[in-house]
Parts: structure tokens; C-alpha cells; sequence
């Protein structure tokens, strides 16, 4: 087992990119590229994302004892590259969307079947060596599961609440769910080749866009990721106000949650007044940043809104009437015993899959993962705002409420010292235009976790390359573990409890 320090090591034994910030990019050899594998295997590191484009497959690797994050290219010429999948289960699903977008074959891979691809694009490859689609796919092949009085059920991709489409299979043994397959895909955008040659502020557009319940997340991850590519430093102000509406995002988000599992578990009443906050948080946003869902407010090189005059005391209202009317649901959803019989024990996932998973946000930390990207790598200005990070074991639906109960708590707070923090001067500064390729990267910490943002600029300015990744990359596929030997009835809380963005996954 290779050493968890020798992380920072491996820099030396690649070629440095030149102009890739804030954290390196090298170019490896394949030797370099299957010793990185070795050490994902082996649990001393954790895969961050998993990209490619035409002649190139990039790794991007996280060291929690160090912190140290670095990006491994591996150069590949032929199309292939060695399975990072065969050896590392998360990166399956990303390995078999990087063959549908782009056309890299990985060698050796456990599962070779189309992620993204339907079979229903005009073209294939459409970020790689386009082709024209060569007769038609053969169905969809599920995996098999063997034992004595099988059934499956299918459910999606139309599903009866207005949700976005996603195919779940079920084989279960009476109501007890023996397996669990996803299929996704159902809403790609062509996010990726949308954004190449984009300009930057169109590419912001879109990024806000993703997954419209993430639009701050995703505006702040392509906004850093651009600031650091072009090395422009912003106003002491704008960071502020990017984590006010970060926090707000979050706080709305997670009032929705909340209300939504208690109305699967059918106890409507939370779902009703977790309503009521969740309106009026986004009511205060429109009112401060013109904006319910603050889409737009955040762009490279700052925010475009200001807090009105009045705006201070319109979010201190709001915190206040949060803080008098959210302990009561807190209160009754611990006092419920019915709901809580719904909850506890429920759609269990062992920590051990989310440590191999790298599984981030409210899922991560019910199962003891203590990682929020606030704290490490970290950004501005959490670095000058008091909190906690809470952090829970019991990793089933119940933690995973209480979770989101704690975060509500943590942002009510972290709004608070924002407004008693917040600095004067600037909002927006131009970006610097180095007119060379430069690369930048950014891990931001969104409502369901860490959404990590890559690109490469042209010397114009414009999108060359962007990749962005969300949380549920790596949470959709425990899903399936969290879902096995409860009854199919129960899959509605799992799935809420979980929440996966289907619109951030399928791209």
C-alpha cells in the first residue's frame, strides 16, 4: 500500500501544466496514471472528479491528511486510457460518460454500456471525433439478479409528481427490495458542448442554469474557477455577498427538504410549513437581489446586485422569524413517533461506502464524513466566519433530516455574522485578460455538497473546455445500497432523503 503523503510527491514525477490555478494540473504516464489508481484503491486518497476530452482523460484527486489537491492528466493518443472504474467502483458511471460524450474507451472496465447516451442523439461523440449513430441500440441491458421468487418492478422515467425523469428497477423478493438499478440520462443538455467557445458571461448563464435549486453553487464555482484562471482578485464585498446568497440557498433548500420527507413519510403538515419558510426565504431573496431563486446574481468577478438600502433589515426580519418559528418543527418532528418510525433505521448506507465514495454534503456527513469544501480547501469568506460542521453516524433517513435540521441552524448563524460582518466598497471588478490559455479550477460547497468546476480558457477569454460535476455523481449510486433490504414502500423517503439532482448529473 503506497504512503498517503506521497500525494504531493507524484507532482514531481509528471509535467507540470503551466497556468492551471490554484491547485496543479501534470501530465502523467501511464505508469504514474495506474500508481494513482493504486492509492484510490487503497483508500488514501479521494476521487474529486473524473473528465476527459479528445487525446486527454484527466483525474482530479483530493488528500484529506494534507489537503492537498492536484489534478493528473494522462495523455491518450488512441482513445483509451486504463480503467480508473476497475478498481475504484465511483468512477464507473463517469468512465462510461466520458466513452458517450467523448469517445475515450477505458481499458479494462468492469461495465462497458452507454450512461448518457440513449441512443437517441443525431450524433455520437459530440464533444470527441463526432459520428453519425450507426443503426439502431439494442435495449438497455439491466444487470441480472438470481434467487428464488424475483420480481421486478419499473418505475420511470415518467413518474407521477413533477419531477425530472430517471428509470429505477427494482427486483425485490415480495416487498423486500433485493436490488436497486438506476438508469439517468433522461434530461442531458449538452451542458459541455454548450459551453465550448462560449463567452464568459454567457458560460455563466448557463453554469447558474445546471441545476436550477443549485444556481448560486454553480454561478460561485464557475465564477472562482474563472477568477483563478485569470488571477483577478475581487472585492472584499462581493465575497460576502456571494456567501450571504450561498447561505440562503442553502437554507431554502434544506426547508424544502426537510418538509418533503416528512410528506413521503405522509405527514403533510411539515411538508405545509416547511413551505411557508421556504417561500418566505425566497420572497426575501427576490427582495434583496431581484431574484427568488438569486439566479445571475453571482458572476466572474463579483455580484451584479447590491443590497438594496433596506436589505439588511429585511434578512435580520427573516432570521428572525426563522429563528422563532423553526424550533416548533424541529420539536415536532422529534415528538412524532410515527414519523419517526418511518425514519429511523431506514435506507441505511455504511459509512464505508461513503468514505470510498467520496460522498459529500448532507449524505456524507450523516454517515460520519466530516468534509465541507467551506472549511478545506476552503474560500472566502468562511475563513473569518465562525461554525460548525455537523456530523452525524447513523447514516439512515432520520440522520439525514437531522442533518439538514443542524445546516438550517449553522446558516441561520452564518447569515447573522454576515450582516454584522459585511465590508463596504465594490461589488464587481473586471477580470484580468492574460491573453494566453490559462486553466482554473474551483470546489465550492453547495446544499447537497461539494460541486467542483474545471475550464480552460482561450487567450480571448472565451470557454475552451468546462466540466462541471455535482455532488450527485457521487450519492445517486448509494442510493441503490441504501435502498436494499427495505420494502419498495420506502423508496420515496429514501430517494427525498437523499434528493440527487437529476438535472446536474445528466448535463
Amino acid at each position: 500500500m503506497m504512503s498517503a503523503a506521497s500525494l504531493r510527491t507524484m507532482l514531481d514525477g509528471g509535467q507540470p501544466v503551466a497556468g492551471h490555478r490554484p491547485w496543479p494540473r501534470v501530465i502523467v504516464t501511464a505508469e504514474l496514471w495506474n500508481a494513482l489508481l493504486d492509492g484510490l484503491a487503497s483508500g488514501d486518497w479521494t476521487m474529486l472528479g473524473l473528465w476527459g476530452e479528445i487525446g486527454m482523460a484527466h483525474l482530479a484527486l483530493y488528500e484529506d491528511s494534507s489537503e492537498t489537491i492536484i489534478v493528473a492528466s494522462l495523455s491518450c493518443p488512441d482513445g483509451r486510457f486504463p480503467s480508473v472504474g476497475r478498481i475504484h467502483s465511483p468512477a464507473q458511471r463517469l468512465e462510461r460518460t466520458m466513452a458517450d460524450l467523448i469517445g475515450l474507451q477505458p481499458i479494462g472496465a468492469p461495465d462497458y454500456r452507454p450512461w448518457l447516451d440513449h441512443g437517441c442523439w443525431s450524433v455520437r461523440h459530440p464533444l470527441g471525433n463526432v459520428t453519425a449513430p450507426t443503426g439502431m441500440r439494442p435495449p438497455y441491458r439491466f444487470l441480472p439478479a438470481e434467487g428464488e421468487s424475483l420480481h421486478q418492478i419499473p418505475v420511470g422515467p415518467v413518474h407521477a409528481g413533477i419531477i425530472e425523469p430517471g428509470h429505477f428497477r427494482f427486483t425485490a423478493n415480495g416487498e423486500t427490495v433485493v436490488r436497486l438499478e438506476q438508469r439517468l440520462g433522461y434530461v442531458h443538455k449538452g451542458i459541455e458542448s454548450l459551453l465550448s467557445g462560449a463567452a464568459i458571461d454567457q458560460a455563466a448563464r448557463l453554469l447558474g442554469r445546471v441545476s436550477g435549486d443549485s444556481t448560486v453553487a454553480y454561478a460561485l464555482a464557475f465564477a472562482r474557477a474563472v477568477e483563478a484562471a485569470t488571477e483577478t482578485v475581487i472585492p472584499d464585498r462581493a465575497h460576502w455577498l456571494r456567501a450571504l446568497m450561498a447561505e440562503l440557498e442553502r437554507l431554502a433548500n434544506h426547508c424544502g427538504d426537510i418538509g418533503a420527507i416528512c410528506n413521503d413519510a405522509a405527514f403533510a403538515l411539515m411538508l405545509a410549513h416547511c413551505a411557508v419558510l421556504r417561500e418566505k426565504i425566497l420572497r426575501a431573496s427576490a427582495e434583496c437581489f431581484g431574484h427568488r431563486l438569486l439566479m445571475d446574481c453571482i458572476v466572474p468577478g463579483g455580484v451584479i446586485a447590491d443590497l438594496p438600502v433596506d436589505g439588511v433589515k429585511t434578512v435580520r426580519a427573516l432570521m428572525a422569524e426563522l429563528r422563532r418559528d423553526f424550533p416548533p418543527l424541529v420539536e415536532l418532528y422529534d415528538n412524532t413517533a410515527s414519523l419517526q418510525d418511518r425514519t429511523v433505521n431506514t435506507g441505511f448506507v455504511r459509512p464505508m461506502l461513503i468514505k470510498q465514495f467520496g460522498c459529500g454534503g448532507t449524505v456524507g456527513r450523516a454517515g460520519g464524513r466530516a468534509f465541507d469544501a467551506r472549511r478545506r480547501p476552503g474560500y472566502p469568506p468562511y475563513d473569518q466566519l465562525t461554525f460548525e460542521t455537523p456530523l452525524l453516524t447513523d447514516s439512515d433517513v432520520n440522520a439525514r433530516v437531522w442533518l439538514r435540521i443542524h445546516e438550517v441552524q449553522q446558516s441561520l448563524h452564518l447569515i447573522e455574522q454576515i450582516l454584522q460582518q459585511l465590508p463596504t466598497g465594490p461589488v464587481y471588478m473586471e477580470l484580468n485578460r492574460p491573453g494566453q490559455i490559462c486553466e482554473g479550477m474551483a470546489l465550492i460547497e453547495g446544499f447537497r455538497g461539494d460541486i467542483l468546476v474545471w475550464l480552460r480558457l482561450n487567450a480571448d477569454n472565451t470557454v475552451a473546455r468546462c466540466h462541471p460535476r455535482d455532488p450527485s455523481w457521487f450519492q445517486w449510486p448509494l442510493l441503490e445500497a441504501a435502498i436494499e433490504n427495505n420494502i419498495v414502500a420506502d423508496f420515496p423517503i429514501c430517494n427525498k432523503s437523499f434528493n440527487g439532482s437529476y438535472s446536474g448529473h445528466d448535463l
